[in-house]
């Protein structure tokens, strides 16, 4: 059965995405179409290479068309060019999402989520860099398996590290080991635009994770301001104290006109060797905090001792190879984060329909 264009446009308008309850040609997500006799190739555009729902938008796609006669169907996928907020500075034009990662106080996993994001979202698929952003207190050296390395120089600019499919600099390769950095704001603020834009070669990217400073002081204030951000994830754990910080660090990001996409729980609960489950901080506290602001929970990361061995040992990677539990838990944050940039970026664009 031959089938013309106005048929397969016909049938994928009974294609819905399903996060945003549209269909795919009103959101401008088709393009490329070609017919020839029963055979379609078409392209779908989607807003992030990491988007946990391509395999079930190319099924329901195939499904379509196939009930409108198509027999032969190539469903392929790219990512928008661009996105998120509006750069107004510039600063990294090669990098499509720039996402913060803070928390309203130190000692509540902040850096450890940022990694595991970045290496969820590299495993998705998507080019991804992690930048410590936290000066005085860097960990990414130690979680990411590079302490001691030294980034080497092209042009006169910092080449990041290329470690466990990740681009990565971190003000910690760049200073003496165990040294303590004592510097006012405006030296740390300076150090921070160097590494992350002035001096750094940074490859194009799907996203850049940055490991912010803890608290709501003026260096992580001002560095927000520095940067492009698509949005901020706040991380928290259960219990009240820390709660209320993070939820300075909300406020923080409101002020600044930063998307919130989302609070993440760590250290939610400890499951025992028996597999039974602790809620030592008071579990589900973080949750709460995000239905009450009205912001996307991420997901709940437990206490695994393999988690702290993982990330001792510089091998993050394993966290997701490892205890199904764990590994189900960082996946969902993964998701869920790309899930909400996606959203984001949707209420920004322009349908278009692009039949060739």
């Amino acid at each position: 059965m031959a089938l013309d264009r106005e048929q397969v446009i016909a049938s994928l308008r009974n294609v819905q995405d399903p996060e945003l309850d549209q269909d795919l040609v009103s959101l401008g997500m088709v393009k490329d179409v070609k017919v020839e006799g029963s055979r379609v190739d078409l392209v779908i555009e989607l807003t992030t290479p990491a988007c946990p729902l391509k395999e079930h938008i190319r099924r329901d796609v195939e499904t379509a068309l196939r009930a409108a006669g198509a027999r032969k169907i190539n469903v392929d996928f790219t990512a928008r060019p661009g996105g998120g907020m509006p750069t107004p500075k510039d600063l990294l034009p090669q990098v499509k999402s720039i996402i913060a990662v803070g928390a309203g106080k130190g000692g509540v996993g902040k850096s450890t989520v940022a990694v595991n994001l970045a290496i969820g979202l590299q495993r998705s698929g998507a080019a991804v860099g992690l930048m410590d952003g936290d000066v005085y207190g860097p960990s990414i050296p130690t979680m990411m398996g590079i302490r001691g390395l030294v980034p080497q120089l092209k042009m006169n600019r910092i080449v990041p590290l290329f470690v466990h499919g990740i681009h990565v600099i971190t003000i910690g390769s760049l200073v003496e080991e165990d040294k303590p950095l004592i510097w006012r704001g405006p030296m740390a603020q300076g150090a921070f635009r160097q590494l992350l834009a002035d001096n750094t070669q940074w490859p194009k990217l799907d996203y850049l994770i940055i490991d912010l400073p803890p608290g709501t002081g003026d260096v992580p204030l001002t560095l927000c301001q520095l940067l492009p951000l698509t949005g901020a994830v706040v991380v928290a754990t259960p219990q009240q104290v820390a709660l209320d910080d993070a939820i300075r660090a909300v406020h923080m990001f409101e002020v600044l006109n930063v998307p919130v996409l989302g609070i993440v729980e760590n250290m939610s609960y400890f499951v025992g060797p028996d597999g039974s489950e602790h809620d030592i901080f008071g579990r589900g506290g973080a949750e709460k905090a995000a239905q009450k602001l009205g912001l996307p929970f991420l997901a709940s990361i437990p206490m695994f001792p393999e988690l702290r061995v993982n990330s001792d040992a510089g091998n993050p990677r394993a966290n997701f190879e490892g205890d199904p539990k764990l590994a189900a838990a960082l996946q969902q944050m993964v998701n869920n984060l790309a899930s909400q940039v996606k959203l984001g970026k949707m209420q920004s664009r322009r349908p278009e329909l692009n039949i060739v």
